[in-house]
């Protein structure tokens, strides 16, 4: 099973979702480098896709699709309106928590939305 660390960003009912070329909406994250604790693999996903540094990171549920096993935190950043596409990103944007179904995204990052709202 892949293992990813997966972050959430939210600030006034917004949420941080980036986009490769060509690909769905995501939430910022990726692979667990071997060796690598969830947490920093968190931190450097954010900072490699967003350019966005961590201040805190939250762990708050473990999510299973397919044959990938997220690990999901929420993250508290520092001038998160100040996050830039980087590296392999083509797009990030803020958008509303109300209308994140309406967003060309995979069914896994949906859930784990719907999951994160369950706890607002």
């Amino acid at each position: 099973m892949k293992v990813r660390a997966t972050v959430i960003c939210e600030r006034d009912r917004q949420i941080l979702l980036v986009r490769k070329p060509r690909s769905k909406w995501a939430l910022p994250g990726g692979k667990v480098e071997t060796g690598e604790a969830i947490a920093g693999a968190a931190a450097r996903e954010l900072q490699e896709e967003t350019g966005l540094n961590v201040d805190q990171l939250l762990y708050i549920f473990e999510f299973d699709a397919g044959n990938t096993r997220h690990h999901v935190f929420e993250a508290s950043v520092p001038e998160a309106e100040n996050a830039t596409p980087q590296n392999e990103i083509f797009e990030c944007i803020w958008h509303s928590l109300n209308a994140f179904h309406d967003l060309d995204t995979s069914d896994a990052t949906k859930s784990i939305i719907r999951t994160f709202l369950r706890r607002l």
